[in-house]
């Protein structure tokens, strides 16, 4: 007698472990659920300075007034700026414009903000006035 075996097939734990996954996986995760956190106390951010708060810029004078200063740099001379002077430093330039001022080639080193690309300090001999 020939016996052949055939294997019940049982759907119902088959579905039932599915069924499981399924509502399982759409449960959202402890870490989802928003919090409410009271702020009391507002966020505060440490601002760092920069080293040195001023750079410097060395050259000679092309143009100067009350009101800017345009300078050759001494290392790279194709390197031509142009600095609006600070409150502070047009009201010296004012005085050494009435004394004759700068003139073009006069040496120069200039302090100015990176930031603002603002001339705050000037500092250099105007040569005599022509």
């Amino acid at each position: 007698m020939n016996r052949t075996f055939q294997r019940e097939v049982r759907p119902l734990p088959a579905l039932a472990g599915l069924l499981t996954l399924a509502l399982l996986s759409a449960l959202p995760a402890a870490a989802q659920q928003p919090r409410s956190v009271p702020l009391d106390k507002p966020i505060t951010i440490k601002q760092s300075k920069p080293k040195g708060q001023y750079e410097k810029f060395q050259g000679t004078v092309m143009h100067a007034n009350n009101v800017q200063i345009t300078v050759r740099g001494i290392e790279n001379e194709l390197a031509i700026r142009t600095f609006p002077l600070s409150r502070e430093a047009a009201g010296k330039m004012e005085q050494i414009i009435n004394r004759g001022g700068y003139q073009y080639g006069d040496k120069v080193t200039i302090t100015y903000d990176p930031v603002t690309q603002q001339a705050v300090k000037i500092k250099g001999k105007p040569s005599r006035p022509l």
